[in-house]
């Protein structure tokens, strides 16, 4: 439910306004030096402070529960742990019956019995992802020969990234955005046929990241215009080098050698200062709702480093399935 991964697992815990979030890995080779200073870099990027990104201000500093001695991992469950202080509950008492439309409010009250935490949206909250990115920047630590990189290439439906944030501030709106993402340094035979293919891996942990709506590898959607001629990679050399990349590094579920291409859509904020139309989950009668508190108007503008994060979880474990990260990192 909570948990990803098969021999390099992460299990993600916290509420936004809770006492704390943060992530629990297991399987991390013994011996990779982690220090909690390493985690500063990705934390960054990930912080608010951009126009258009929530007032929130936590200091989010990893606190190292278990799992590391003299500053070296020991192959025991790693835990990774952030506190929660810079909260405001009370701009979320309007919407405990009353669910913000596009929001996991709605649902969360029906599976839950109306026992979730519903301030800053608990456990749905982006909040969570802090501990995606710390455990992404351990599996990027032991991706050696890899490169994860994403981008953000549109928000609001266009390059001009910065005008269409304005535009929605000044509308109390808030838009979407297409992040890409590129991984580099990848051997060929990773993944398998089917359901567990390198698609089905990375697919299942990139939608796990609040607010993903849409994925496509390499060509995407646009090889459903195209020929076979067309989309076909032509093969250069026995390393399995193409001269194209429409297939985005993966045959048959497989990876070829190639760069892993794909990219993510991520949706509007839900939380906007704009009127809406929902229902009042105690009298079943339609209301009006406007969102109150501190939200981002594009919460993409913080979502590469989670996109990269993920992906390197990914690929991580299947490294590790394959055994092409050996179990103790020999440093003595």
């Amino acid at each position: 439910m909570n948990s990803f991964g098969r021999v390099f697992r992460v299990s993600i815990f916290g509420e936004s306004h809770g006492k704390s979030v943060g992530i629990l890995l297991d399987g991390v080779p013994a011996g990779l030096p982690v220090t909690a200073e390493d985690f500063l870099p990705d934390l960054q990027r990930r912080r608010p402070g951009a126009k258009g990104t929530t007032l929130r201000r936590e200091d989010d500093i990893g606190l190292l529960k278990s799992g590391v001695f003299q500053d070296k991992t020991t192959g025991a469950p790693l835990l990774i742990q952030f506190e929660n202080k810079d909260t405001d509950s009370s701009a979320y008492d309007n919407i405990r019956y009353n669910p913000r439309p596009g929001h996991g409010d709605f649902t969360a009250f029906h599976k839950y019995g109306g026992q979730n935490d519903y301030r800053g949206s608990g456990h749905f909250s982006g909040r969570i992802t802090l501990g995606l990115v710390v455990a992404g920047v351990i599996a990027k630590k032991l991706l050696t020969e890899m490169r994860i990189e994403a981008t953000m290439l549109e928000a609001g439906g266009s390059a001009e990234i910065e005008q269409n944030v304005e535009r929605a501030l000044s509308e109390n709106d808030s838009i979407g955005a297409m992040i890409e993402c590129r991984i580099t340094g990848v051997p060929i035979g990773l993944g398998e046929p089917f359901f567990d293919s390198t698609e089905s891996v990375l697919s299942h942990i990139i939608f796990a990241v609040p607010g993903i709506r849409g994925l496509e590898f390499g060509a995407g959607f646009a090889s459903a215009k195209m020929r076979g001629s067309e989309c076909n990679d032509p093969i250069l050399d026995a390393s399995g080098k193409t001269a194209s990349n429409h297939a985005g590094g993966i045959n048959g579920g497989i990876t070829n050698g190639n760069e892993i291409v794909f990219r993510v859509a991520a949706k509007p904020t839900s939380s906007i200062g704009k009127q809406q139309t929902t229902i009042n989950l105690r009298s079943g009668e339609q209301t009006s709702l406007v969102v109150h508190g501190r939200h981002d108007a594009c919460f993409a503008l913080r979502l590469p480093v989670v996109i990269e994060a993920a992906a390197a979880i990914a690929m991580t474990d299947l490294m590790m399935l394959e055994q092409r990260i050996p179990r103790v990192l020999r440093t003595i």
